[in-house]
């Protein structure tokens, strides 16, 4: 079989952004695997971790969008593995990982 063949890709990035702000504070930064926020408790990315992403990558839009995609990468390998039956849909895990950050197309309706 041919996915024998092919080496498994590597781990994402560092899930370690955005930085605590004030620093003192608990960042808002994924608790893994379960992908929650470490700060409140809110599915990841939570409207704080967004709001502090994008002020940290400021216009570095592309460099944010390559960031969401590596730990889209990581949350549907954590999730899946820890509950492959009712776990997110990858569509599900797009629009919460990438589909906010900047250009990106709206995801067309299911069929």
């Amino acid at each position: 079989m041919i996915s024998h063949q092919l080496p498994q890709p590597g781990g994402g990035p560092a899930p370690d952004r955005p930085r605590a702000y004030p620093v003192h504070e608990t960042p808002h930064t994924p608790l893994r695997p379960l992908w929650c926020c470490r700060a409140c408790g809110h599915p990841w990315p939570c409207s704080m971790a967004r709001l502090l992403l994008k002020v940290e990558y400021g216009r570095n839009e592309i460099g944010l969008s390559i960031y969401l995609s590596g730990l889209f990468y990581e949350a549907t390998r954590d999730l899946y593995r820890l509950n492959p039956h009712d776990g997110p849909t990858p569509r599900q895990l797009f629009t919460r990982f990438v589909a906010w950050s900047p250009y990106r197309r709206p995801l067309p309706a299911p069929r």
